[in-house]
This record gives structure tokens, sequence and C-alpha cells, in this order.
């Protein structure tokens, strides 16, 4: 009999979520889904990109990740290990004033998720852009793995990214 990895239960948990919130609550707009196989290392990754209702200046990617090593030590029963997934956001917004609002999103990003996570802001503009500002990619990552014992906060964790997203909405 099959029996789902752990990146499976968390990738279905998120969706089910996650369209919930678009369908019936419609609090998000989903724009686009990918989940991928790399044969090459055998990692999967599974990623969401939506909008906040209100607010679409801002879209984030939510994204899984799961390693071969996560992959084995579950199969394996590997003693000592906790199999999991890597979680991360990148949030896409655009901003005219580069120091004060990139400082203001990183306050935002660490006022929501605390020390939990590794940040970085990247900006870039097209050499040929007509509009002002610069695209910026906030890149958040959660350095504790999300594991089953997490299924139960992720209605949670979904509400702190919408809050997120409209403070950062207002800010760019």
């Amino acid at each position: 009999m099959y029996d789902p990895t752990v990146f499976e239960n968390l990738k279905v948990a998120f969706e089910n979520h996650m369209y919930d919130m678009d369908n019936l609550e419609q609090a998000i707009h989903i724009t686009n889904r990918t989940d991928q196989l790399d044969l090459a290392v055998m990692a999967r990754s599974f990623t969401v990109q939506f909008s906040k209702v209100g607010y679409p200046s801002v879209l984030v990617d939510l994204t899984l990740d799961s390693s071969l090593r996560e992959l084995a030590d579950e199969i394996l029963e590997t003693e000592g290990a906790n199999p999991g997934c890597m979680l991360s956001l990148l949030v896409h917004t655009t901003v005219q004033d580069v120091d004060a609002e990139c400082k203001k999103i990183k306050n935002i990003v660490f006022e929501v998720w605390e020390n939990d996570i590794d940040c970085t802001q990247t900006l870039s503009f097209g050499h040929e852009q007509t509009e002002p500002g610069f695209l910026n990619r906030v890149h958040i990552r959660f350095k504790p793995k999300v594991t089953e014992e997490h299924m139960g906060e992720i209605g949670l964790f979904l509400e702190s990214v919408l809050e997120m997203m409209e403070r950062i909405g207002e800010v760019s």
C-alpha cells in the first residue's frame, strides 16, 4: 500500500488551505502553481503563487522543498532523523524610495516572523523600463523544518502571510 511522504502530506495540507482561501473565502487569488521532481538529485519542490485580495501589487510564492536526504531518512526510518520540508516565501513587490521602503519591509518581515528566518531583499529594474521604481524580491527562508506536527498550524501561518502581505502592500 502507498504511504504518502511527509512532503506529500504537507503539500496537500497547504493546497487545501490555500484553495479554500481562494475559492471559498475569496481572501486570495492563486495565480500559479508548480509541483516539480528533480530527477537528477531526487528533490521535490512545490510552489503556489498568490496575491491577497485588495493588494494586487504584492505577490507571494510559497515554496515547500524536500531533498533526497529527507526522503531517505523517512523511508529508511533513520534513527534520530526528523523528516520534514524547508519552507520559504518569495515576496514580489515594487519600491520607489529604496532605503526607506526596504527598511520598512525588513522591519515588517521580522515583526511578523521574529528570528526564525533568513531574509534577503534583491532589487532590480528593466533596462528599458519606463515605469519608475524597482522590483523588490524579498526571500524569506524559515530556519526550522516544517514537519507533520505543524499541520495544525498551517491556517495560522497563512493568516500571518496575509498580514505581512497587507502591511508590505501599504508600504510599496
